[in-house]
């Protein structure tokens, strides 16, 4: 029965993975557009950002409506629907070349469909498993979403060269027709769930809130993933002016795959470097690492270097997300577990938001001019990171990479956290 159970899991997990594929083909394509478009790192942390805020204000209402309905169902619809925003954007193509504006409503709408899926099928995933399994669908849940950085760049890096910003787009849009057919398929498969109490919407909010907040250990880790959400945001949003800076899109392209394989690697390993209680170790060690090698990837304008501290920043992230995830499920009822992740998602990931809002802005108007001709900081830093378009921003993940080794230097000797390895059941 268990392995059934994980079958179906496997299932749902092949067609997600299709689907971030293609999710960061578009990603990656449309980042590479609007930067050789604009010339602008604004314009990029912008577009990123209308692509993540609608994703995480929605995940409240996501969250307790994967509370209230079938999972599987919401999962369907948000992939789905997901679509219209690239079909905006393939029909606005057609009449001339595709302009920015069209670009951020494209991916607006799709961004506000998309938002269903998250709490969803997080959910879904404690439904569907038994706790031992966590863990290992954990890792694959993070391999999954490491596809949008492993493959994909790869994949446009060669693409964007031989056809124009539509094809990509047309590709993303068929694996959405993949992901919708395979959730389907096990959906039929799947008995239907107990009928719930209904709530009011602000009593399922309560209920959420006291959930996450009942231990502090669990707040605090939440609180800590908001803070390492707005130093990853920096780096994903400003990667590509920094390496477009001294490199071509298909150079970018292979530096974001061999970068992102690290990810691959541990995801591979990390359900077992998570068993045995200990969890909180394994974070705070990942913390720690993603902060000096998120350090070295700033530290030199060098495609090897950036690609090995790439990869082992990478590397490091899934001890981090997939010991949150652990530590966090295990301490939350399956019947919350929907609002909760809403919730938890809107707070943890908050930091993204602030990151791509300012991100671009910071660099181009602070950062960078001290880098440039006769900034302030050309004959001193720059003589140790280099100058010129880019060094600004090397300059800012260093900053971040010191601040992510600070933070789990303090997390490490704060009791409530460390009490977090202690195993709590959840109802089923």
């Amino acid at each position: 029965m268990e392995e059934k159970k994980f079958g179906k899991f496997v299932m749902i997990w092949t067609g997600e993975f299709i689907s971030m594929v293609g999710t960061g083909l578009t990603s990656f394509g449309l980042a590479v557009y609007v930067y050789q478009s604009t010339g602008k790192a604004t314009a990029v942390s912008l577009v990123m950002l209308l692509a993540f805020l609608p994703i995480l204000l929605g995940s409240i209402p996501a969250g307790i409506l994967a509370d209230r309905f079938d999972r599987r169902m919401l999962m369907i619809l948000g992939d789905a629907l997901s679509a219209l925003g690239l079909l905006f954007m393939i029909i606005c193509s057609q009449f001339g070349k595709l302009e920015f504006w069209q670009i951020t409503i494209g991916v607006t709408i799709s961004s506000v469909f998309a938002s269903l899926l998250e709490p969803a099928y997080r959910a879904t995933i404690t439904d569907m498993l038994e706790k031992e399994d966590f863990a290992k669908a954990s890792g694959m849940m993070q391999l999954a979403s490491s596809s949008k950085y492993l493959l994909s760049p790869i994949i446009a890096g060669f693409l964007i060269m031989i056809m124009p910003i539509e094809g990509i787009l047309m590709i993303d849009l068929g694996t959405i027709v993949i992901t919708v057919v395979t959730t389907l398929f096990v959906r039929k498969s799947l008995p239907k769930a107990s009928e719930k109490k209904k709530l009011t919407w602000i009593e399922d909010l309560k209920e959420g809130y006291r959930a996450i907040t009942k231990e502090k250990g669990v707040w605090l880790l939440i609180i800590i993933m908001s803070v390492v959400t707005f130093f990853l945001g920096f780096l994903q949003t400003l990667f590509t002016p920094m390496i477009l800076g001294f490199a071509s899109a298909k150079a970018l392209g292979i530096l974001e795959t061999v970068c992102a394989s690290g990810m691959l690697f541990t995801s591979f390993l990390v359900g077992f470097f998570t068993k045995n209680g200990k969890r909180t170790r394994i974070l705070v060690v990942g913390l720690f690492l993603a902060g000096l090698f998120m350090a070295l990837f700033g530290i030199r304008e060098n495609i090897y270097m950036v690609g090995i501290a790439g990869f082992l920043f990478f590397a490091a992230l899934p001890l981090i997300n997939t010991s949150a995830d652990c530590l966090i499920r295990i301490h939350i009822p399956n019947e919350l577990q929907g609002r909760s992740w809403g919730l938890i998602s809107i707070i943890s990931q908050i930091g993204f938001v602030f990151a791509y809002g300012i991100s671009g802005f910071i660099a181009d108007n602070l950062f960078e001019p001290l880098f440039m001709n006769h900034g302030l900081l050309v004959s001193n830093i720059g003589k140790i990171i280099g100058v010129g378009e880019g060094r600004g921003i090397g300059f800012l993940m260093i900053l971040g990479g010191l601040f992510l080794m600070a933070i789990a230097f303090v997390l490490a000797q704060i009791k409530s956290f460390k009490g977090l390895d202690g195993i709590v059941c959840i109802s089923k």
